[in-house]
């Protein structure tokens, strides 16, 4: 505890940003869950963009608000 799995449209990282992103996640979740780094269990879960409002946006952002710390604001920048 805790894990983080973090769903995103597909992209190709290197082993060396992935190191880097979690490094980054790792230290934020274990200073404010006051835990140590080796408790923190980090996934990557690429979803195909037209796959993204029935997979995820639906069941795990509009139908989890209770759990949202912050919202989504699409834009098309």
């Amino acid at each position: 505890m805790p894990h983080v799995n973090i769903k995103h449209f597909p992209k190709d990282f290197t082993d060396e940003q992935k190191q880097q992103l979690a490094q980054a996640i790792t230290e934020a979740v274990t200073e404010h869950f006051r835990t140590y780094d080796g408790a923190v269990s980090i996934a990557l879960e690429p979803v195909a963009a037209h796959d993204w409002h029935e997979t995820v946006y639906r069941p795990e952002i509009a139908g989890r608000q209770h759990l949202l710390v912050k919202e989504p604001n699409y834009r098309n920048d």
